[in-house]
């Protein structure tokens, strides 16, 4: 997960820290020491390398949030944009054959697959970081919202203003956010303009009393587009990802069908990102780590019939399109959104019956067309 770190040692090592540090974000690192398996209820992971501090809201001296120059444009409506039904926005986002919506059962398996299953952890269970009802007083999972395309633009202020899509958003003052609103967690806040097909998404967000935003950063992305994000930018996540197009979401599962990757965390990564991911997270280079992007697919002969119709659909995207390796976290974190017709114990089924195990690492780089675009060939 991502937990902003704080070094307050003294004033020498952060010197130090700052001179040799390689990765563009220290709070985004991986964990250095394993972490125990939860119960099925969402755990929130921090660095357990370096000291942690509770994120606060920000107070009045906070500087009032202004729109932040950036090498890249914040993508907007142009004049060829068309009006689109939230059917096309939200039931399939980015283009067909972009490569989270491409199957990946028939991809070779990667050759290190064996060490990224182990490091992340064979005896691990598969867990469902999403449900209904509250955790610690705020639903679990990832929410999100639509506005029209006529929702007014607010400014946004970003921490990595450098490797932030520049505001205005177009954010309400009561869009849902991760955690609830007293949240000290990784607090992203989702928000597609489904009119317009754009999607903005912020890490670390808070409102101010002005109805501006402060966040950690931000990104935008438009969902009929391949583009990606600038080579070693992050997004509202670690690994440069766009979020909203990897969570579980229950009206989608109750079609039958999940017809894109998913999303989830692990504990260890590597100082490296593999395409479609644009940042790494981590100063290892450990070759047995897994790197950000990576995609991992359940096993085409892991038996599902046993489990429930909704735990079936979630397996059988697993098998067909598998799931990228997003962010920091604990080990098989699956993310979804939260929603009160979820059956938690039923859902809990997944973390005691599928382990590390039961995954493998896939070599997905021949679909790769361009390595600046999310299109991909056709699979085999």
């Amino acid at each position: 997960m991502l937990i902003r770190t704080l070094y307050t040692i003294s004033f020498l090592p952060i010197v130090i820290a700052l001179m040799l540090w390689q990765a563009p974000h220290p709070a985004r690192m991986d964990a250095s020491t394993p972490i125990a398996p939860s119960a099925y209820l969402p755990l929130i992971l921090a660095d357990q390398s370096l000291p942690t501090a509770t994120s606060t809201p920000r107070s009045a001296a906070t500087p009032t949030a202004t729109s932040v120059p950036s090498t890249t444009p914040t993508i907007l409506p142009t004049a060829t944009a068309t009006a689109s039904s939230p059917s096309d926005c939200l039931v399939q986002f980015f283009p067909p054959d972009n490569i989270w919506n491409t199957r990946i059962d028939a991809l070779p398996v990667d050759p290190r697959s064996s060490n990224y299953i182990n490091t992340i952890g064979a005896n691990a269970g598969l867990h469902p970081d999403f449900g209904a009802g509250l955790w610690e007083g705020g639903p679990i999972g990832i929410p999100y919202t639509t506005v029209p395309g006529t929702q007014p633009r607010v400014a946004v202020a970003f921490d990595y203003a450098d490797e932030s899509d520049p505001g205005p958003y177009p954010i309400p003052t009561d869009a849902p956010i991760e955690g609830g609103a007293d949240s000290d967690g990784d607090r992203h806040v989702l928000v597609v303009d489904r009119d317009h097909c754009v999607l903005y998404e912020m890490y670390d967000a808070w409102p101010t009393p002005d109805g501006s935003w402060y966040a950690g950063s931000g990104a935008v992305f438009d969902l009929r587009s391949h583009a990606l994000r600038p080579a070693d930018w992050t997004s509202a996540d670690a690994a440069g990802l766009p979020i909203l197009p990897g969570l579980v979401r229950y009206d989608e599962v109750m079609s039958g069908a999940i017809r894109h990757a998913l999303r989830f965390t692990a504990p260890y990564t590597r100082r490296e990102y593999l395409w479609p991911a644009r940042h790494y997270a981590s100063s290892s280079t450990d070759p047995n780590r897994p790197p950000m992007g990576q995609r991992f697919r359940l096993k085409a002969d892991f038996d599902i019939s046993g489990f429930s119709p909704t735990n079936q659909v979630i397996l059988t995207a697993l098998k067909q399109y598998g799931m990228f390796l997003a962010d920091n976290g604990s080990s098989w974190f699956l993310s979804g959104v939260p929603d009160e017709r979820w059956d938690n114990d039923d859902l809990h089924e997944l973390q005691e019956r599928v382990r590390g195990s039961a995954f493998e690492a896939v070599d997905e780089s021949s679909l790769m067309i361009d390595p600046d675009s999310g299109q991909a060939l056709p699979p085999p």
